[in-house]
């Protein structure tokens, strides 16, 4: 009994390990206030060695690109779409084409004009593709937050 209940917790954690392995990304957001009146939502995306992410320019040959949805709320409007830093052209085998990607790491930043009180929370989702030199990863959507203040 004892060594099905080991062979069962080893198997758990393989599981927990191979799935943690499969999600190089990590978000992290932050605010910067610029005026009364204006801000701008820091995003940015560590990206594990090896991997890489891909712009927000659409291109034909194939990649799903970083796509950030905010949800219409009072207090603040979007200014234009987010700029990012860090974007730089390779050559990807997956889409046998030169395509625009971040490695290690991708920044974007999202200027807001703040329209209500001065202090809520903006809640967004982003939806973005990872390859390495072997496979993709399906596209990915997850809910992100930043506080405003």
């Amino acid at each position: 009994m004892k060594k099905i209940l080991a062979l069962c917790f080893t198997l758990l954690l393989s599981f927990n390990f191979f799935s943690q392995s499969k999600n190089p990304i990590s978000w992290v957001t932050s605010y910067k206030s610029i005026s009364s009146t204006e801000g701008e939502i820091i995003i940015i995306a560590s990206i594990e060695k090896g991997w890489h992410m891909y712009s927000q320019d659409t291109t034909s040959a194939g990649p799903v690109p970083t796509t950030f949805y905010f949800e219409k709320a009072t207090g603040f409007k979007l200014v234009g779409k987010a700029l990012e830093i860090g974007a730089h052209e390779i050559f990807d085998k997956a889409f046998d084409a030169k395509i625009s990607s971040f490695s290690d790491k991708a920044e974007f930043r999202q200027k807001i004009k703040i329209t209500g009180k001065t202090s809520f929370t903006i809640p967004f989702k982003v939806e973005y593709m990872c390859c390495d030199d072997s496979m993709c990863l399906p596209p990915k959507t997850v809910d992100l937050s930043v506080k405003v203040q």
